[in-house]
């Protein structure tokens, strides 16, 4: 199975390209230029420098929030204009999931934390068992304080990872300690390889999304 992931949630933009089990590519940039200027652009050089054609893959995979609404619509319709015109499945993988597995098989609490404006966290908690992904509590909106307030309860050392490291990781450092790492810089932002390896095992469990139907998860009205 060949898999074209798209991420725009936030402002990163990145796109991979999995195999299989093998990462073929990934173009990711975090850099403050609109996803409407940068996404097809790289997915068009990623395509050429692996030396395939949109045609060649099986599924596409597109981050579905919540996040930027912006980026969200730009990514949705970039992967749903391709998967239309070539008739492919789509996957509309969850973004703090897929956050998630920038620290694939660690057996810390992963909480992803994306800037969610007015000192509020688009927020996850989630941990592995092995290879499998475990939801420990779903998507949520809180406040940096209720946030803290809910990590300090679990029984374990906590890993924040996501743009919200940025504004709130301090203050969330502050309350829990030790208790709470920051993932560093090389994993701290949303990757289109993760998509594509959370998308890949969702793919392999039938959850497909019809490209008429897909709409981004934005959380908030």
């Amino acid at each position: 199975m060949r898999i074209l992931a798209i991420e725009s949630s936030a402002v990163t933009a990145s796109v991979a390209i999995l195999e299989d089990d093998t990462l073929v590519a990934e173009y990711t940039i975090n850099h403050k230029m609109t996803h409407s200027q940068t996404l097809l652009p790289m997915i068009d050089e990623i395509f050429s420098m692996v030396q395939l054609k949109p045609d060649d893959v099986d599924v596409i995979a597109v981050s579905k929030g919540p996040g930027s609404f912006t980026g969200l619509r730009i990514g949705a319709a970039t992967g749903k204009g391709i998967a239309l015109a070539l008739d492919k499945k789509m996957v509309a993988v969850p973004t703090l999931a897929a956050m998630a597995y920038n620290l694939y098989g660690d057996s810390r609490y992963i909480c992803p934390v994306m800037d969610a404006r007015r000192k509020h966290l688009y927020s996850g908690i989630y941990t592995f068992d092995g290879d499998r992904l475990i939801t420990v509590r779903d998507v949520n909106l809180e406040s940096y304080d209720e946030l803290a307030e809910e990590l300090a309860g679990l029984d374990g050392q906590v890993v924040l990872v996501g743009d919200g490291v940025d504004v709130a990781g301090d203050v969330l450092k502050e309350q829990l300690g030790d208790k709470c790492v920051l993932a560093p810089a090389h994993i701290k932002t949303q990757r289109a390889g993760s998509v594509a390896l959370l998308a890949k095992q969702m793919a392999d469990n039938g959850e497909y999304t019809d490209a008429d139907e897909l709409k981004p998860d934005y959380l908030r009205p």
